[in-house]
């Protein structure tokens, strides 16, 4: 893995802009950074990243199988019970799931290590989807990087695949809330992703969604949701007034129940404990349980439901914070991970996002923050593969 400095296209706002990209810059701050980017060998991403991915994510899927057998283990997860039996049977039914980013520590020396899984609402999809494919082909046209290269990115491809499968002949809706751009352009390329497969697609604004008689949800024309893409967290779900709707499965949801264990935080915990020393895992271990780490060592403290980095703390071996981020999720419950810091370049640290499309490795995306801790507004790099 080797970082270098590219040269900006000096029409990037216009392209930004022509492929719908609103939110390349963030706060009066660059998201999309392309005055540099990361090279791989084609070995690299064969057995570093997607071997692992692949291998992790059905280890992810037997965890799944195993905490719905055990009261204990969904209570450490703080999953609220009234919706256990609900998950179960969107497990038995084998209720289809879409998509998941997997976030990885890697320095270039031995086995990647897995940070989290967002299984449920992952950011960047378009980022890493799209316009970074865009990058590459004007990259290799203007001489940038070899133009042999390539990039390891099928996560369109497969997207349209796998939402062609989904096709149960009615309409698919996609919700995201209000006043979230970057939410909003990520459902629209979902949205087009789902029309070129064939579907019917409307969107609807979570705050939007109507109650209907019986207790079936609606949209702003009193038609009944039978099936719908949601950019709002399985958790959020679960708290809201009509959380207990779920219960009901009368919508066919993305991502389904099931995946409310795999976006918690205490699936490394759980990771760890039925995998013991695997090698893409780090030591992780619930709040009432015994540190798994040697004293002196550092460690991470993490929400069970944080998200884009909040409320996440770095300690070092005297309890001593070497970072942190604030958020909205100090009150919830917590696990700790063994600490591995990110590499540095530069200024900067970096993280991998590893896509999951359909339980196959598909594709990319890097990050980049000046603290240790990856946050929604850490900025974006292209990658290539090039040897």
């Amino acid at each position: 893995m080797l970082r270098h400095n590219v040269p900006v296209r000096p029409n990037l706002d216009r392209i930004a802009k022509e492929h719908g990209f609103n939110f390349h810059i963030i706060d009066n701050e660059i998201y999309w950074d392309e005055s540099r980017a990361y090279r791989f060998t084609l070995r690299q991403i064969e057995e570093q990243i997607e071997k692992p991915t692949a291998e992790l994510h059905q280890m992810c899927l037997e965890v799944v199988d195993r905490a719905l057998k055990s009261e204990s283990v969904m209570k450490q997860l703080a999953i609220p019970p009234l919706y256990w039996d609900a998950i179960a049977e969107s497990w038995r039914n084998n209720d289809p799931s879409l998509y998941g980013r997997m976030d990885f520590v890697w320095t270039g020396k031995g086995p990647v290590k897995l940070l989290e899984y967002n299984a449920d609402t992952p950011t960047s999809l378009y980022e890493s989807a799209y316009f970074q494919w865009v990058w590459m082909e004007d990259a290799r046209q203007q001489g940038l990087i070899p133009r042999g290269a390539d990039q390891y990115n099928a996560i369109q491809d497969r997207l349209i695949a796998r939402l062609g499968e989904l096709n149960n002949g009615g309409p698919l809706y996609l919700c995201c809330c209000k006043d979230t751009e970057e939410d909003r352009g990520t459902v629209l390329y979902l949205e087009d992703c789902a029309q070129q497969a064939g579907l019917q697609t409307r969107f609807i604004y979570i705050e939007d969604i109507g109650l209907g008689v019986g207790g079936s949800l609606t949209d702003l024309q009193d038609n009944v949701i039978q099936q719908a893409f949601k950019l709002y967290p399985l958790e959020w779900m679960m708290r809201d007034e009509n959380g207990p709707l779920l219960c009901k499965r009368r919508e066919q949801w993305i991502e389904p129940l099931w995946k409310s264990i795999l976006s918690n935080k205490g699936l490394m915990p759980l990771l760890w404990r039925y995998f013991p020393e695997h090698p893409n895992l780090l030591p992780a271990w619930f709040d009432n349980e015994k540190p798994l780490i040697k004293a002196g060592d550092s460690y991470v403290k993490k929400p069970l439901f944080s998200r884009e980095g909040g409320n996440i703390t770095i300690y070092d071996g005297q309890q001593n914070v070497i970072d942190s981020a604030e958020g909205d999720y100090a009150d919830e419950p917590v696990i700790f991970q063994a600490f591995q810091p990110l590499p540095r370049f530069g200024d900067s640290y970096t993280l991998i996002g590893s896509w999951v499309i359909d339980d196959e490795a598909v594709g990319m995306g890097i990050r980049e923050d000046n603290t240790l801790i990856t946050k929604d507004t850490s900025r974006f790099i292209p990658h290539y593969i090039a040897g």
